[in-house]
């Protein structure tokens, strides 16, 4: 799923990439990658030169979120998250020899650190001071002296006037049924309040150096309108700084040892810049939508704002311009060329365009199949300069595909009965019934064949199962195979490879002939 552009006929296409500025390396519609921009990072993860990419997976429809690494084309590792992912990026975390960086995905109230791929450390938020009088009607429902009608009423008037928010055990005894409660304040009631915060955005800052391999701290934004700084090797708060709205973008330059600053978007539709030994923001800027995405290029804060504008400021809040989008902005990211010093910002619209700009000049229009998701750029494998898209079509296209495959499955045993190519012999001299499961999505499959002799008390020996087939599309590791003894009544599966030889997608049938062997 590398970036290209595209056009709507071959004479077209031929024409614009022999103009363009990008090579079509690789494309998959049926990737099923469910991210945006702040999950996608690329890493020498193994210190090998060979960069991969590590992914913070949604899931499909926000389910069975995972952290996916792939190498090339190919997924090289997988595993599940307790959490959605809220942020991913590599960093450094000393100066000791090998210098390979470590991954950090943020989910939840949880940074997952990683180095070589494996599950290195865990840093969770500290907890919250919870709500007084929350605490005490808990409190009080230990004691028996309100009932759990009582307590439901209370929680309700203490989250809607309240400006500490409750805790999570009383937003889910909220959510459940009246005839459910009692046992809930039952099982709960001796247990404490704890409020945690979850990780809203995160990003990294240079610890002491400018260098390109130089340690870095995290930058976490949290929920409760915080940001923190850690210590790369410790792990511990170096910084802890307070804004007015919970932030969703961040953008960082300089380092923490020496001067940095720090620019938060926040929900509230405000840009906050901080510097250091700054508790506050020291500027705002007033953004008249929610912001839709944050990049700094050369010194500029770029901003993409829900009204389809690219806006662009100084760090103290002066505007310099603005450039209208011809379709919503669903994503943006930066597109550095360290060997030519370029950096230019990436807008992904939800007309299918990736719109690359140099402040507010238009170098370049790269066309998807849809709506575009996420966007990375540098290097990956040996390769540098490459551009990563991923698009709302491709999970789409993996369930149309799925939906396809299903339905030639249902036509080819239409066929079969048509053609009395019928799974149970319709002989008292064969008595026999032969059913067979396909498993996986291919190239390679597994084929299970269920054999089961129909006889009331007669044995089959000395059969043989031959398979017919097109060995152009198909390969299989043997023709046939012998069979066991065939007891009467009995389930015998057997089960063998196949492999699909056509990359068109072209199928056919997959014959299996029972045969009598010939004695000696």
């Amino acid at each position: 799923m590398a970036a290209a552009s595209s056009s709507d006929s071959e004479g077209d296409r031929a024409e614009s990439e022999a103009s363009s500025k990008w090579l079509d390396a690789h494309y998959d519609p049926m990737a099923n990658i469910h991210t945006f921009s702040a999950c996608l990072v690329l890493a020498d993860l193994h210190g090998d030169g060979e960069y991969k990419l590590a992914v913070g997976d949604l899931g499909p429809s926000g389910r069975q979120p995972c952290l996916k690494v792939l190498k090339g084309p190919t997924v090289l590792a997988e595993s599940a998250l307790p959490a959605l992912p809220a942020a991913a990026a590599a960093f450094l975390m000393g100066q000791h020899e090998p210098r390979t960086p470590a991954l950090a995905l943020a989910s939840g109230p949880c940074v997952y650190v990683y180095k070589n791929l494996r599950p290195y450390f865990k840093f969770s938020l500290p907890q919250l001071p919870p709500n007084p009088l929350e605490q005490d009607l808990w409190n009080q429902a230990k004691e028996d002296q309100i009932d759990h009608l009582t307590l439901k009423e209370m929680l309700e008037g203490i989250r809607e006037k309240a400006e500490v928010p409750l805790s999570v055990q009383s937003l889910r005894f909220l959510q459940l049924e009246l005839s459910e409660m009692e046992a809930f304040v039952n099982q709960h009631k001796s247990k404490p309040i704890k409020r945690q915060a979850v990780i809203t955005t995160m990003t990294t800052l240079k610890k002491n150096m400018a260098d390109e391999d130089a340690m870095s701290c995290l930058v976490l934004g949290t929920e409760n309108k915080e940001l923190l700084v850690l210590d790369p090797e410790a792990f511990t708060i170096l910084a802890k700084m307070s804004l007015p709205g919970v932030p969703v973008f961040l953008e960082v330059s300089g380092q923490f040892d020496v001067a940095f600053r720090l620019a938060a978007a926040c929900r509230n539709g405000n840009i906050y810049i901080l510097r250091r030994d700054c508790k506050r923001p020291k500027y705002c800027i007033e953004l008249s939508t929610q912001p839709v995405g944050l990049v700094l290029a050369h010194k500029v804060l770029v901003v993409g704002s829900t009204q389809d504008n690219l806006h662009g400021f100084t760090h103290k809040g002066k505007r310099l311009w603005t450039v209208h989008m011809p379709a919503a902005i669903l994503t943006m990211n930066l597109l550095e060329q360290r060997s030519r010093g370029l950096q230019a910002v990436m807008a992904g619209l939800a007309n299918g365009e990736v719109r690359i700009y140099h402040d507010k000049a238009l170098l370049n229009v790269i066309r998807t199949p849809d709506a575009v998701t996420s966007l990375c750029f540098g290097r990956y494998g040996r390769e540098d300069n490459t551009l990563i898209v991923t698009t709302r079509a491709m999970h789409r296209t993996f369930q149309t595909d799925l939906y396809l495959l299903r339905l030639r499955a249902a036509r080819a045993y239409v066929r079969a009965l048509e053609s009395s190519l019928n799974p149970v012999s319709a002989t008292a001299r064969e008595p026999l019934k032969l059913h067979a499961v396909v498993q996986g999505l291919g190239p390679t499959f597994k084929l299970t064949l269920h054999l089961q002799n129909t006889s009331t008390a007669r044995p089959i020996l000395g059969l043989l199962v031959c398979f017919l087939y097109n060995e152009v599309l198909y390969a299989l590791p043997r023709a046939f195979f012998k069979v066991p003894l065939l007891v009467p009544g009995l389930n015998y599966p057997l089960e063998t490879f196949v492999e699909s030889l056509s990359d068109k997608g072209i199928s056919d049938i997959i014959k299996v002939q029972p045969a009598q062997a010939c004695g000696k």
